[in-house]
């Protein structure tokens, strides 16, 4: 009996002294997450929206370095009580620190050669910055950085406006980027795992509707819009999002009807639609009153969800149509599949011969009028041994 208890007593020191180890080693592949970011607390909101309003890769505005500061403590308040509304923060830092720690986890048994991987959380306009991500990167020793966009659907204003970030941190600190070696991951819209996460997400809300009005119920794919000038200018976010849809679509055996349509408009300026509130009343118009709404471009729940979606749409508004069934798919989140997903994408990029970059994220939208976007992609193209 002594023995056995003195081998239990050795093997949980072994067991601890492997876990401080393995927690003492130098980080070999870390994974930054970049994504646009959103504000924990209500004091974080006018600082968020001023960050938003004042970069002309998000937005551009005439006389932006004054307009944007205006907007930004015009709309404080409005957005606060938006907040306020879903809980007095967004949880987009939990979400995607839950992702990045199951993603490593996985990493670590999947491709030990590779690790120990750490995930990164680098948000453009709240803490964590990207520069800060950067920073404890390098305090980590990271050997070699996965620059992962946490957009599925690349766009200029977002995945665009992140890497160039990247590339005005690098500006500033010469060397500190090119100290480890980096891989990107711009785009992923059509990765399979990602439309089987949505379809699954779909088939929860098609069997929470009666089963008699359950074949009529429209999916409505629903994406944050891009101005019109945007889009003309070459930005390729609209195709990715339709491709999305179409493999989840593909997914489902095309079940339902379907469309895409677009939400989150900001300002008098045309932007891409239809947008989502107009296009659920125009279907009721027609005699429609189901439908469940997907938030195609996002991994993760945040106001657009929670409170655009859920509050303005699926309640206020289906109150006011008096539609019959009016639900919303969550988003992937923690869902196995979407890790997976995650996983696989890292995984692969990691086992590439490749350049660490792609020849689609080199090449400008054909209208392109920034120059910083040039910039950005020829040192990418350098730091990642690519041809440009």
């Amino acid at each position: 009996m002594e023995i056995t208890r003195l081998s239990r007593r050795l093997f949980s020191t072994a067991s601890v002294l492997r876990n401080a180890a393995e927690t003492n080693r130098k980080v070999k592949t870390g994974v930054l997450m970049i994504n646009m970011g959103g504000p924990e607390k209500l004091d974080q909101v006018h600082d968020y929206l001023l960050g938003i309003m004042t970069d002309r890769d998000m937005i551009q505005l005439p006389v932006q370095s004054k307009l944007g500061p205006w907007i930004a403590k015009r709309r404080t308040p409005e957005v606060q009580k938006k907040y306020s509304e879903i809980g007095g923060g967004s949880p987009i830092l939990k979400w995607t620190n839950r992702q990045g720690e199951l993603m490593c986890k996985k990493l670590n048994e999947v491709s030990k050669e590779t690790g120990p991987h750490k995930h990164y959380v680098a948000f453009r306009y709240v803490t964590p910055f990207i520069d800060d991500a950067i920073e404890a990167m390098k305090k980590d020793g990271v050997e070699h950085v996965v620059a992962f966009s946490q957009y599925p659907q690349y766009s200029c204003a977002t995945s665009g406006s992140s890497f160039n970030a990247i590339f005005d941190y690098a500006a500033k600190n010469k060397g500190i980027a090119e100290s480890m070696k980096w891989s990107v991951i711009d785009r992923w819209s059509t990765n399979p795992l990602l439309a089987k996460v949505f379809a699954d997400r779909i088939r929860t809300e098609l069997n929470q509707i009666p089963e008699d009005v359950r074949h009529d119920t429209i999916i409505l794919f629903s994406a944050h819009s891009l101005p019109l000038k945007a889009v003309q200018r070459g930005d390729p976010y609209p195709s990715e999002v339709g491709s999305t849809v179409q493999m989840v679509m593909n997914e489902l055996n095309h079940c339902n009807p379907f469309n895409l349509v677009w939400q989150s408009k900001v300002g008098p300026l045309p932007w891409l639609g239809p947008f989502t509130d107009e296009a659920l009343e125009a279907y009721v118009k027609k005699g429609k009153k189901n439908f469940i709404l997907v938030p195609i471009a996002f991994v993760n729940e945040h106001i657009e969800t929670l409170h655009e979606l859920d509050i303005e749409y699926c309640h206020d508004l289906g109150k006011k149509l008096g539609v019959q069934n009016l639900r919303r798919a969550a988003a992937p989140n923690d869902h196995p599949l979407f890790i997976d997903a995650l996983t696989d994408l890292v995984q692969q990029r990691l086992k590439s011969t490749a350049p660490g970059v792609s020849p689609k994220f080199l090449t400008r939208c054909p209208h392109c009028v920034n120059a910083r976007c040039g910039q950005t992609k020829k040192w990418f193209a350098e730091l990642c041994g690519a041809r440009i």
